[in-house]
C-alpha cells in the first residue's frame, strides 16, 4: 500500500510538473529572445482554458479540435499584443515591460470575471480518455496519464525545433548575438513577433489541457505563473 501511495503521489507530481513545463517553456522562449518578463503569461494560460470552454459551449467544438484551434488563436492574440503594445518598450528599463504585462494580466482577468463571474465553469473530460489505466498495483485516470505523455512530447518537439532546425538556429543566434545575426543579413525583428506568439501558444495549450482537470475560472494560472516567473528571473540573473 505504501509503494502504491508513493507512486500515486509521483504521478500527481508529474501532472503539476507538466503544466509547469509548458508554462515555463513558453515563458523562457519569450524571455530568452526578447528579454521580456511576460507577467501576463499565466492569464494567457487561463484564456486558453476559457477559449476551450467557449468553443465547447457555444460552438460544440470538442476537446481535440480545441487543442489545435485555441493555441493558434491565443498565439495570434499574443502577437497582436506584442505588435501594438510590448514592441514599443524594447530597449527601455525591463520594469516598464513588467508593469505593462502586469496591467494586461489584471485587465484580462477582470474582463473574464465580468463575463463569466467568479464561479468556476466545468469542462468535461473527453470520452476517449475517460476511465482509468491500471499501472501495476494502482489505477490512474487515463486523462491525467495522457497529459503527462502529451506534455513530454511537446517539450521534446520544442527542444528539437530550437536545437536541431534552421528556425531554432536563427532564434538562438538572435537571442545570443542579435547584432551579429543582423550583420549576417537576417532580419531579427521579423522573428520577434512569431517567437512571442509561439510562447503564448504554449501557455494556451497548457490551459486547454488543464480545463478538464480543473474548474475553469479567472484565477487559473495564478500560482503557476509565480513559479515560472521566479524560474525565468533567477535564470536570467
Amino acid at each position: 500500500m505504501q509503494v502504491s501511495y508513493l507512486l500515486l503521489q509521483v504521478f500527481n507530481g508529474l501532472i503539476n510538473g507538466s503544466f509547469y513545463a509548458l508554462l515555463s517553456l513558453g515563458l523562457a522562449v519569450i524571455f530568452g529572445m526578447l528579454r521580456v518578463v511576460n507577467f501576463a503569461h499565466g492569464t494567457l494560460y487561463m484564456l486558453g482554458a476559457f477559449a476551450a470552454y467557449i468553443l465547447l459551449q457555444d460552438f460544440q467544438v470538442n476537446f481535440w479540435l480545441a487543442l489545435i484551434l485555441v493555441p493558434v488563436a491565443v498565439g495570434i492574440f499574443g502577437m497582436l499584443l506584442e505588435r501594438l503594445l510590448i514592441r514599443h518598450l524594447y530597449g527601455l528599463d525591463p520594469l516598464y515591460n513588467f508593469l505593462l504585462t502586469f496591467g494586461l494580466a489584471l485587465l484580462l482577468q477582470d474582463a473574464v470575471r465580468l463575463r463569466f463571474g467568479m464561479q468556476g465553469q466545468p469542462y468535461g473530460t473527453p470520452s476517449q480518455l475517460a476511465g482509468v489505466v491500471f499501472l501495476g498495483t494502482f489505477a490512474y485516470p487515463t486523462y491525467r496519464l495522457f497529459v503527462i505523455l502529451f506534455s513530454v512530447a511537446i517539450c521534446v518537439a520544442v527542444w528539437y525545433l530550437i536545437e536541431r532546425t534552421r528556425v531554432g538556429t536563427v532564434v538562438r543566434a538572435a537571442t545570443e548575438r542579435a547584432d551579429l545575426t543582423r550583420a549576417l543579413g537576417i532580419n531579427v525583428d521579423r522573428w520577434v513577433t512569431p517567437v512571442f506568439g509561439f510562447g503564448v501558444a504554449l501557455a494556451a495549450l497548457g490551459g486547454v489541457l488543464a480545463a478538464p482537470m480543473q474548474s475553469v475560472s479567472p484565477d487559473m494560472g495564478a500560482e503557476l505563473i509565480i513559479v515560472t516567473f521566479a524560474v525565468v528571473v533567477i535564470g536570467g540573473l
